[in-house]
């Protein structure tokens, strides 16, 4: 991701991606599907709840769950969109060119990939 122009920070489940949500506003969320404590179906549902319209993020499902009937779970679970894993580096590039920034923010997304949460914000010039 540090070749992309982002950097990455870590939360270990749907629970610290609450609270990272709780705390800034993303555009993209890369939604790991199976975390402990809380799943990614259920930090989405949660997400869609907490936010208003204007600032709800792009999440996007990353499972290794591929079956239609499991897309269209996530999808109802108000993901827009579904990676199947192993994710690959045009599955990552899509999903992070598809995000366009809300206009009042910097350009950020979530990425959670496996247990682990991984926060991107772009790069900045000259680091």
């Amino acid at each position: 991701l540090g070749k992309l122009g982002y950097s990455a920070d870590v939360a270990a489940d749907g629970i610290e991606v609450l609270d990272a949500v709780d705390r800034r506003q993303y555009d993209l969320i890369l939604m790991d599907c199976q975390m402990p404590e809380m799943d990614g179906e259920q930090a989405t549902i949660e997400i869609r709840k907490r936010l208003p319209a204007n600032i709800q993020p792009r999440i996007v499902a990353m499972t290794a769950n591929v079956m239609k009937d499991d897309r269209e779970r996530y999808l109802a679970a108000g993901m827009d969109d579904f990676i199947g894993k192993p994710v690959t580096p045009q599955d990552l590039m899509r999903a992070l060119r598809e995000t366009a920034p809300l206009a009042h923010r910097s350009a950020e997304a979530v990425v959670n990939a496996g247990s682990e949460q991984l926060e991107l914000a772009p790069a900045e010039a000259g680091a």
